[in-house]
C-alpha cells in the first residue's frame, strides 16, 4: 500500500479545514473589513469566492488521489479508464457540481466517495450562511462605531 496518496489526502483534508475556519471567523483578511453604507461587502464576496475555489480544487484533489486505490468516480453508471488529466477533469468538475449543489448526476461516486461527496455537500450548504452571518457581524459592528 503506498502511504504517498494517503499523506497527501490529509495534507488536502487539512487545507481545506484551515481555509473554511479562517473564513467562518474572518481571518483570511488582512484588512478589517468594514460596510459603509451598502450592504454588501466586496471584499467579503472575494473571499467567500476564493473560499468556494479553494474548497473545490481540494476536494478534487481528494477524488483525484482517492482515484489510485481505485475507482471513485462512475461516469455514466459505466467504470471508464481516462487518462491522468481526464481523471483530474473529472474529479474537480464532480466536485464543482457538488459543492454547488447542482448535482447533475452524470458522474456517480462510489464506495467512500459518497461520504466525501455528503461532506462537500454538506459545507456547500453551510458557506453561504456563514457568508450571511459575516455580512450581520461586520454590519453590527459598524454601527456600533
Amino acid at each position: 500500500m503506498n502511504i504517498i496518496p494517503w499523506f497527501v489526502f490529509v495534507i488536502v483534508c487539512i487545507l481545506i479545514y484551515i481555509s473554511i475556519r479562517a473564513f467562518i471567523r474572518g481571518e483570511i483578511s488582512s484588512v478589517r473589513l468594514e460596510m459603509r453604507d451598502s450592504r454588501f461587502s466586496g471584499e467579503l464576496f472575494i473571499v467567500l469566492l476564493i473560499t468556494y475555489s479553494l474548497v473545490i480544487l481540494g476536494f478534487g484533489m481528494i477524488y483525484f488521489i482517492l482515484s489510485f486505490q481505485g475507482i471513485i468516480l462512475v461516469e455514466d453508471g459505466e467504470l471508464r479508464q481516462v487518462s491522468i488529466l481526464g481523471s483530474i477533469i473529472h474529479s474537480i468538475y464532480f466536485s464543482g457540481v457538488t459543492m454547488l449543489t447542482i448535482g447533475y448526476g452524470d458522474i456517480t461516486p462510489i464506495g467512500i466517495g459518497r461520504l466525501i461527496a455528503l461532506i462537500e455537500a454538506l459545507i456547500g450548504y453551510i458557506l453561504p450562511t456563514a457568508f450571511v452571518m459575516r455580512l450581520f457581524q461586520i454590519g453590527s459592528r459598524s454601527r456600533d462605531k
